[in-house]
């Protein structure tokens, strides 16, 4: 085996032993557009109502064969899934309403407020369990508006 090979093969090893972490939207979020409401709070979150939300993710593992810690679509179609989508609380009425009117496929529900603080906790969750068993940990973080941002 020639020097280059051997020096491209000790190479190969050495970064697929290696954690790297991938920033996902960091400088241009993923922007998804949900409604939600907050059932229980005394304010005007406690209406119907909804947010162009920005997401961005970081996400930390081994280095797959193709030289990346994952698929940036991967990410981003899991996301997906609650872009024009109404989030709502396990016991919510609004589900029931959203069944009957023949909606229910828009309804994402969620065991707590769909709060932006939940909503990173469970994408974190969701996108541990769903991406490849390389990643070992996933950060997000999810802002409501430019003043409420929630993660990292």
């Amino acid at each position: 085996m020639n020097r280059v090979m051997l020096e491209e093969s000790t190479e190969q090893f050495r970064l697929s032993r290696e954690e790297r972490t991938l920033h996902v939207g960091r400088g241009n979020p993923i922007r998804i557009s949900s409604g939600h409401r907050i059932q229980h709070h005394d304010g005007k979150c406690s209406r119907p109502h909804g947010h162009n939300y920005e997401i961005s993710v970081k996400a930390t593992g081994k280095l797959t064969e193709e030289g990346w810690v994952v698929d940036k679509g991967d990410i981003t179609s899991i996301i997906d899934e609650w872009d024009h989508r109404f989030l709502l609380e396990k016991g919510d009425p609004l589900i029931e309403a959203f069944e009957q009117s023949g909606d229910g496929d828009a309804v994402v529900i969620l065991d707590h407020p769909p709060t932006a603080e939940v909503m990173a906790v469970v994408l974190e969750r969701r996108l541990l369990e769903r991406l490849p068993n390389t990643v070992s940990d996933v950060s997000v973080e999810v802002a409501e508006t430019s003043e409420l941002c929630s993660g990292f």
